[in-house]
């Protein structure tokens, strides 16, 4: 079952071998879906625990995938990048992506929650969003991403811009 077209953000992280495996992500995300538009990326310390640096970025692309199908295809590419489930929240990723934001849909129950908290968390999942659709707004909040990016209280966090040009990894 299809649904209309959305866009679709999708956020993404790496500590192993991380320029691989955001390439790997740029590669099939647009082998499945299309045109893909890709955020800066970010190289931020790993949260939560000690462990190497992580490269994170935003993608978007259009789907008329409903988000079940979008989430079960964000899987298989965590597969594919050979991420072992079971370490935890905070553990090393070969491959981390999230579905951020289907359209406007709001989904507070799982199987997939839409948008997703760590918009308003994580200055390294917020500073790509709002980098890459300012002016979009936050479905529940009402404001614009760069608004919260604004207002964030986290914005003096660590963050180096690393130039990897993922839209040419496709």
């Amino acid at each position: 079952m299809s649904t209309a077209p959305v866009d679709v953000y999708v956020s993404a992280g790496s500590n192993i071998q991380p320029e691989e495996n955001l390439q790997l992500a740029a590669r099939e995300l647009t082998r499945r879906f299309g045109s893909l538009r890709v955020s800066p990326v970010y190289e931020t310390a790993a949260v939560g625990f000690s462990g190497d640096a992580f490269l994170n970025c935003v993608f978007a692309f259009v789907s008329e995938l409903p988000p079940v199908a979008v989430v079960a295809v964000l899987e298989e590419l965590h597969e594919l990048a050979g991420r072992v489930r079971g370490a935890g929240s905070f553990s090393p990723r070969t491959l981390d992506l999230d579905l951020l934001l289907y359209g406007d849909l709001i989904m507070p129950e799982r199987p997939v929650r839409v948008p997703r908290d760590d918009i308003t968390q994580y200055a390294f999942v917020l500073r790509p969003l709002a980098d890459l659709a300012p002016a979009l707004r936050h479905p529940v909040l009402g404001v614009t991403i760069a608004q919260l990016w604004a207002e964030f209280p986290g914005r003096d966090e660590p963050m180096e811009r690393v130039m990897l040009p993922l839209d040419k990894a496709v």
